[in-house]
């Protein structure tokens, strides 16, 4: 399998603290890889430098081979077109003056020409529809405005304006943790059938353990900026090898008793 994201070494200070400390990660093309940890255990800084929305102290992050930190501004604006994210609060994320149609288009029209100005807004409106009935949303709400959707509704949304661009990566930064538990179900089968037909690579951010058990190949665990168990999935909610990781699933309600005895047997 090859590595779409290669992070060697990767530091972030902010003054005394370091928010992520030395963290080696490799994201593998086409899976769905999670990072977990309590808050303030550094999940949303790796990921922010990750995408270079902050900048590293020490380290490097390498997207299909480029190193992220060394690209010139032209290059990595060509390198955004394929990392994309979807935040924990879609509403938040969300203009609540532009409509629908404007929101999902926002990134077509940033960064291409043929978008742009009157020719482009046919073509525009055609891919918007399209990107919303991929999310499960008919195309003739293009024109309603981000108050007129459900919690669930507006995510869509989010992951449709994610996805304009055709990404290879996307960072889900709690995509489902503002959303109740039966649309968190339906977000997360969303995503692994948008995952599956398009091809997609996910960094599934989340502190919910449950959640992550339903989507993740692989998971790491984060505690002080500092990756301390990485394990498939199976492996990891089954016999995780990390007192913290055991912590972390000790704490998380287990309707299954053979489970919650097995992880006790192993701890």
């Amino acid at each position: 399998m090859t590595n779409l994201v290669e992070i060697r070494g990767l530091r972030k200070d902010y003054g005394s603290l370091a928010a992520v400390d030395g963290v080696d990660l490799d994201v593998t093309a086409g899976e769905t890889l999670a990072v977990v940890g309590e808050s303030g255990s550094g999940k949303t800084t790796l990921t922010r430098l990750l995408l270079r929305l902050a900048e590293p102290t020490a380290g490097t992050v390498r997207f299909d081979g480029a190193d992220l930190f060394a690209l010139p501004a032209a290059r990595l604006r060509k390198v955004r077109r394929e990392m994309q994210v979807v935040l924990q609060d879609p509403y938040s994320s969300m203009n609540p003056r532009m409509r629908v149609t404007d929101i999902v288009a926002e990134p077509l029209v940033t960064h291409d020409r043929s978008a742009r100005g009157r020719r482009g807004r046919a073509k525009v409106r055609a891919r918007v529809g399209e990107l919303l009935e991929a999310v499960g949303l008919p195309p003739d709400v293009q024109d309603r405005y981000p108050h007129e959707f459900s919690g669930g509704q507006r995510q869509r949304v989010s992951i449709a304006r994610a996805l304009a661009l055709r990404p290879r990566l996307v960072v889900l930064d709690e995509p489902t943790s503002a959303l109740d538990v039966s649309v968190q179900a339906q977000v997360l089968d969303l995503l692994t059938e948008l995952q599956a037909r398009l091809g997609l690579t996910y960094v599934f951010v989340s502190h919910n353990l449950a959640v992550v058990q339903q989507i993740a190949d692989r998971v790491a665990v984060m505690r002080a900026g500092q990756i301390v168990e990485l394990a498939d999935a199976a492996t990891l909610f089954s016999a995780p090898g990390h007192e913290y990781t055991r912590n972390l699933l000790d704490a998380v309600p287990n309707p299954d008793p053979r489970l919650a005895r097995r992880r006790r047997a192993v701890s």
